[in-house]
């Protein structure tokens, strides 16, 4: 459930528009998941429940309706129905409703600076506890179920346990991926993602928009790693959401997912292939968007719901159980370590692991996308340089409030829209105005303790040497790796730097070319510098990273990332 702020430096800014489109999830925002949930309790499924996601914007704009009548008063005391259904618990005394944690602002978090992670995170939970009156949970669902494993150092420093993905990113990192073609809408996978053990399952689901196939038994809860630059290990328990059985749920659940004729092949597999655990049982998330498509319709939660409580109640092969109620029943096994790759849900250009819908035109001379990604860059570094100025009045909860705001990942979703293209240029422009004086004081006193801010990298092509996207087919890629990244310090970057390391373990180091300025079409106040460097085919099989230093001689790492360069 998320509505973004549609003025990035006006929280209050309001319209026609904005009273149709809150005005139209009535039903959504209060009384749907209630309704879901007491069936569930109701039809005797004593582990059964649902998780679901608020963002703080939404939430922020539904209690402004209730104080100020907006949307024509129907949300006054909007959140009530929720509030008494969260105190419900299952049979393990968990909640009925788990509240995931979430970004405050839905952003898209493998591209945010690990302090901004936690920040939104910890924001999310105060504002979850005040209006629901129930602890968020430790399972986070990333907004537009965006997930690297990068991210799990922040995860754990911000108290989440248990992170949701999608569960075609931990299929394509295994070595026989059985890849679909161009009609996967995914370029191949890089062998350098292709960590995990072949499997012997791969099922092609009928009665169902499935255009790859599909692997039952990883369905199930797992070890998420990652190693940072510094060669320390980093674990998180992951949760499978299932691509194509989610997909097609948001339609509207049971009906238009034929849930025991689909689910049913999946256990057909699993006696076919003797791949069945009893320790582990398959689990998996169908995750939709909860007040958008058929999973905004009051059917879904309704009449749906009821029919698929029956089916719960009359068909032993299958139980609805909360994600909590699972771990307790069936503890993760610590071997069962997996990697999976970068990437987020069908519903985002299909969640490809470049995170496309964010880079749109990223290849042509000017790409909105990238403008903001570089304004935001140098947004990031100005706010957590006066944060580190020990600033902690109103002035830096203005300036992180507005930081927050603007990495709302909405702003680049409609790419070509002025509206949107523009929105975090406006909040950086008014955190500059602010912060302007602040920062010239900071850099006048050589008094800057904050390292350069690194976006990112990202590599293009994604497959150097193997396939890249042709006209209306893949077609060879070039055989050399791009790798930039946006960097900004308010007194000035003084090295970029790329280290890599090859699969012998030889560590190679090669300085980035600055590119100069983004070449802003938005008025930006502040704008990031764009670097870049390029290594030759035949590299290999590599990981990497960016380290900037200041001018004051502050240094700083990006993440690790990872690529095979043919």
């Amino acid at each position: 459930m998320h509505q973004p702020y549609y003025d990035a430096a006006d929280v209050d800014y309001w319209d026609g528009e904005k009273e149709d489109i809150f005005g139209q999830r009535q039903g959504a925002y209060t009384r749907y998941i209630p309704e879901a949930v007491w069936q569930y309790i109701h039809g005797g499924l004593s582990h059964a429940g649902l998780s679901t996601s608020w963002s703080g914007s939404l939430i922020e704009q539904l209690h402004r309706c209730s104080t100020t009548g907006r949307a024509n008063g129907i949300f006054q005391d909007w959140q009530q129905a929720l509030y008494d259904v969260a105190q419900q618990t299952t049979a393990f005394n968990h909640p009925r409703v788990d509240f995931t944690a979430f970004g405050y602002f839905h952003p898209l978090m493998p591209l945010m600076p690990e302090r901004d992670v936690i920040g939104q995170i910890e924001w999310h939970r105060k504002m979850i506890q005040q209006t629901f009156g129930i602890s968020a949970s430790d399972v986070l669902f990333p907004p537009e179920t965006a997930f690297q494993v990068h991210l799990i150092p922040a995860l754990k420093k911000a108290g989440v346990n248990v992170v949701i993905y999608d569960s075609i990113h931990q299929f394509r990192a295994c070595q026989d991926y059985p890849y679909a073609g161009m009609n996967e809408g995914m370029l191949p996978p890089n062998p350098a993602d292709q960590l995990n053990p072949p499997v012997d399952d791969w099922l092609q689901v009928d009665n169902v928009w499935a255009p790859s196939k599909i692997s039952p038994q990883l369905l199930k809860p797992c070890i998420l790693t990652y190693t940072d630059h510094k060669g320390e290990a980093h674990d998180i328990i992951g949760v499978p959401a299932e691509r194509y059985l989610g997909n097609e749920d948001a339609r509207g659940g049971y009906g238009a997912l034929q849930y025991e004729q689909v689910m049913g092949q999946l256990y057909d597999q699993m006696l076919k292939t003797n791949s069945y655990d009893p320790k582990h049982p398959p689990f998996f998330i169908l995750h939709s968007d909860g007040d958008n498509y058929g999973g905004g319709a009051e059917s879904y939660y309704n009449s749906n719901t009821g029919r698929l409580v029956e089916m719960c109640q009359n068909d032993p092969r299958f139980q609805l159980v909360t994600i909590q109620d699972y771990l307790h029943a069936f503890p993760v096994d610590p071997n069962n370590k997996v990697h999976v790759e970068a990437g987020s849900w069908a519903g985002a250009d299909n969640g490809d692991p470049q995170f496309t819908k964010w880079f749109s035109m990223a290849e042509q001379d000017y790409s909105p996308d990238l403008n903001s990604w570089a304004v935001l860059t140098a947004l990031q570094n100005i706010v957590h340089s006066v944060e580190d100025s020990g600033e902690t009045g109103e002035l830096y909860q203005t300036l992180r409030r507005l930081l927050y705001t603007a990495e709302t990942s909405c702003y680049w979703y409609w790419t070509g829209q002025p509206v949107w293209d523009g929105q975090v240029t406006k909040a950086a422009n008014q955190a500059w105005a602010l912060a302007g004086s602040l920062i010239n004081q900071l850099i006048k006193s050589k008094q800057d303790n904050t390292a350069p801010t690194i976006f990112m990298p990202w590599v293009r092509p994604a497959n150097p040497g193997g396939q890249t996207w042709g006209n209306h087919c893949l077609t060879a890629a070039p055989e050399e790796a791009i790798f930039r990244s946006f960097v900004y310090d308010i007194v000035g970057v003084k090295s970029v730097v790329l280290h890599y390391f090859t699969d012998n373990d030889k560590t190679q180091s090669i300085e980035m070319e600055d590119l100069g300025i983004y070449p802003s079409q938005t008025q930006a106040s502040i704008v990031a510098n764009q670097y870049m460097v390029t290594l030759p085919k035949g590299t290999g099989n590599i990981s990497y990273f960016v380290e900037a230093t200041d001018s004051c001689g502050n240094t700083t790492c990006s993440p690790v990332g990872y690529v095979f360069i043919h």
